[in-house]
């Protein structure tokens, strides 16, 4: 059988399966990273630690609330779990957004005000070329005279 042959609700199925492991391992990697043992997280997300435990290894799929509360427990992104959950897609710059949400030494508004300047840049850059700006600073039109240095 070729692989334009597998069933559709196969090829799901098998994203689902696959989603659900990657989100539990990423669960016990951020845990582990933040030094947090599994019955505390089973605490602070208020599910029991069988449960955690299930997630973490793949064979139980949490609910969005679920994914929330864990997030909020080990201080990072619930966009983030969304995202490796299959329930939300990825965003561009999800990296960026990811790393500072994982950062334990930010308060979450300093998380904020940090992606908040990160996405002005990107939106001021995004628009650059639009009004034929270089983002590095200098002129895309050719006239020197623009630049705006002294001649």
């Amino acid at each position: 059988m070729s692989k334009s042959d597998v069933n559709p609700v196969e090829q799901v199925g098998h994203a689902v399966g696959q989603a659900v492991e990657d989100i539990g391992a990423y669960i016990r990697q951020q845990r582990e990273g933040a030094q947090v043992s599994l019955r505390q997280l089973a605490r602070l997300a208020g599910v029991s630690n069988p449960y955690l435990s299930q997630v973490e290894r793949g064979l139980r799929k949490p609910s969005a609330e679920i994914l929330q509360q864990i997030a909020k427990g080990l201080r990072i992104s619930a966009e983030a779990l969304y995202v490796r959950a299959g329930i939300l897609e990825e965003r561009p710059a999800g990296a960026v957004t990811d790393a500072v949400f994982a950062d334990l030494d930010l308060t979450e508004r300093q998380k904020q005000v940090l992606l908040d300047v990160y996405q002005s840049f990107r939106r001021e850059n995004e628009a650059a070329p639009l009004a034929g700006i270089d983002p590095t600073g200098s002129s895309t039109n050719g006239d020197a005279s623009s630049s705006g240095s002294p001649d």
